[in-house]
């Protein structure tokens, strides 16, 4: 346990470093230099492209946290980590020629009403891409037990250089078009940092190879991309779901809103980093006892700190909106239904580990489809009666079902 309160403590100030970079940014900078219009489309880009990450990444950031451990020799760790490197492939090339030969018909229905949209579509393909791959090399560097470089890269870095072209964007060195690619280039150039830092801990040596148990490796490769997807069209459908019944405003409202629920379950997504391939080592081990006490601490642990977190935000949620821009207040109550969902989430301690990392993942797999289809039809049920509050309303009942 010594090495997870180790790497979660340190993740933890990491990752509440890198939110109260993006509070700055989100719910002052942005609101202030951006138009209301022109945040929506930055958030519904940027969301639209982690729906599609999990299929990018061919669900291979999960595998190699689940499969490296059972690999024995450095022979057989290279041929498992350079199938790794490979697979999302198989993903990436359909999808840019998909992408490329229906763009016309893929940027019409994606922009739905809001046509501002259609000319930043093929920024999506390529922000999914740079997010499955630094997913890839954040999990590389996690199974050699090292998460706090991964986790200042993923929660920190692209925020600080998002204040730093907000400033620019301000001082009229970016045009707002500029600024969206930059964004955009920002995302790509940390892909490329974690690259660099996954392979200083672990050269690749390129192994073409076959390797034991590839079939089931595939098998849960294959199953765990639907698990990803699932998961994230969870999280992310409401957003891009607003664009299609909303003013594409409405998405920077919401999304402020969700920004701000969002810190209630960083102490979750803080362990996790660590937590997931202690637990899926520990299961490979079939080391049940230090597991039950692994999920008993990490449950306890992070109710009481996100409990705490959510009672002190909305104590102050009045006092909070009332330094953002005026048309914001409508996520007021969004604020109120997420904290709940994430607050929910941190009853289960380390529960997804347990879960994705075990051969119980098929059930999970089933379900979460289940959940992903009741939570789309919720989305489309509440959106065009109740607008932003619709979509937290949605969220909240399809997690809840989920963890229950």
């Amino acid at each position: 346990m010594g090495v997870v309160v180790n790497q979660s403590i340190k993740n933890t100030i990491v990752t509440y470093l890198g939110f109260g970079i993006g509070a700055i940014n989100v719910l002052f900078l942005y609101t202030s230099f951006l138009s209301d219009e022109y945040f929506g489309l930055v958030s519904y880009l940027l969301s639209t492209a982690n729906i599609m990450m999990p299929l990018m990444a061919f669900g291979v950031h999960n595998t190699i946290v689940k499969f490296y451990s059972s690999f024995k020799t450095k022979q057989s760790q290279n041929s498992f980590l350079t199938l790794m490197l490979f697979l999302p492939l198989l993903v990436i090339i359909p999808f840019g020629l998909i992408g490329h030969f229906a763009f016309s018909y893929i940027s019409s229905w994606l922009a739905a009403d809001n046509k501002i949209v259609v000319d930043y579509v093929w920024l999506v393909y390529i922000a999914a891409i740079t997010f499955a791959y630094f997913e890839v090399f954040y999990a590389w560097s996690k199974v050699q037990m090292q998460t706090v470089f991964g986790n200042f890269m993923k929660e920190v870095f692209h925020r600080l250089c998002t204040t730093l072209l907000l400033l620019m964007l301000h001082a009229g060195y970016l045009s707002v078009n500029q600024f969206i690619y930059s964004v955009v280039g920002v995302y790509t150039l940390r892909m490329l940092i974690m690259k660099l830092y996954a392979f200083s801990l672990r050269l690749p040596k390129l192994k073409f190879e076959r390797i034991p148990n590839v079939s089931r490796i595939l098998k849960y490769t294959t199953l765990i991309i639907v698990a990803g997807s699932v998961a994230n069209v969870i999280l992310e459908i409401d957003k891009f779901m607003i664009n299609r019944y909303e003013a594409i405003e409405n998405v920077a409202y919401y999304g402020v809103a969700i920004y701000i629920a969002t810190v209630i379950g960083v102490p979750y997504r803080s362990m996790y980093q660590i937590v997931n391939p202690l637990t899926a080592k520990l299961l490979n081990e079939k080391n049940k006892i230090d597991l039950k006490i692994l999920y008993q601490k990490s449950s306890l642990t992070l109710f009481i700190i996100t409990g705490f977190i959510f009672l002190m935000i909305i104590l102050n949620i009045n006092e909070l909106y009332k330094l953002i821009n005026e048309s914001y207040v409508d996520g007021l109550i969004v604020v109120f239904i997420i904290g709940l969902t994430k607050l929910s989430d941190s009853l289960l301690g380390n529960n997804n580990a347990i879960l994705f990392n075990s051969d119980y993942y098929r059930m999970v797999l089933v379900l979460g489809v289940l959940l992903a289809v009741l939570t789309i039809v919720l989305n489309m049920v509440f959106i065009p009666l109740y607008g932003i509050n619709g979509a937290a309303f949605a969220t909240f009942i399809a997690i809840l079902i989920y963890n229950i």
